[in-house]
């Protein structure tokens, strides 16, 4: 059964909003919303987590939640159970029935200064291995079912729209962190990553242009060759 967060591609009756929002600032559509990402940069700097598990705790929200959640009050809420599940803080100091106590992560708290080289220096996920690709660029692939191959009900980039679909291999990006380890301790588990191109109509029949074409970037696991 897929789950609220695997929702790419589904047919809706919720019209999508094409005109431009009224940001205060140029980038927010809400005050608060900035708060959220700087909250969720800085927590994130603590090193308790990786993006891959904050990604996961996102997609374990409980369904309803997920489903009536705007963007940021998911990252929110998210980030309220990684710091609780992480021993960070405790449940009774979220809801403020204890006050905060001194943390031993003190040390790595993101200081004003450091905020623009941090983010400058992003996060790069590309890694060296001793495995050749299995694709070319032209190849002809097939994608896996959907799902965690690691983790039951586990953190996934190949969505359910896109998966038993064949595709074709248009770029390689060398080997990257593979987040469907990465999002459960794991390990980074480095797998060559290719971008593969769709046919729209292959992937929705009844309604996709046939000139129109899908590209995903995605794992070696996630791709066999055609029968």
């Amino acid at each position: 059964m897929k789950r609220p967060h695997d929702m790419g591609g589904d047919q809706t009756d919720t019209p999508v909003r094409s005109e431009p929002l009224e940001h205060a600032d140029g980038v927010f559509d809400q005050p608060w919303h900035a708060d959220a990402l700087a909250l969720t940069l800085a927590c994130g700097a603590l090193g308790q987590w990786n993006l891959d598990i904050s990604r996961h705790a996102r997609e374990c929200l409980a369904p309803e939640d997920y489903r009536t959640f705007t963007y940021y009050e998911k990252w929110i809420a998210a980030l309220a159970d990684l710091l609780v599940e992480r021993g960070v803080i405790s449940q009774m100091e979220l809801s403020g029935e204890t006050p905060p106590a001194q943390s031993d992560l003190s040390s790595r708290a993101l200081k004003p200064s450091e905020v623009a080289a941090v983010l400058s220096r992003g996060g790069p996920t590309n890694r060296d291995t001793d495995t050749s690709p299995a694709f070319s660029i032209d190849d002809s692939v097939l994608t896996r079912d959907a799902g965690n191959k690691l983790v039951a009900g586990g953190h996934t980039r190949l969505p359910s729209y896109a998966a038993q679909k064949i595709g074709r291999i248009v770029a390689h990006h060398g080997a990257h962190v593979f987040p469907d380890a990465h999002a459960h301790g794991l390990g980074e588990m480095p797998q060559h990553l290719y971008s593969v191109a769709f046919k729209a109509i292959d992937l929705w029949p009844d309604v996709a242009n046939s000139e129109d074409k899908v590209i995903l970037d995605l794992w070696e696991p996630y791709l066999g060759v055609p029968v």
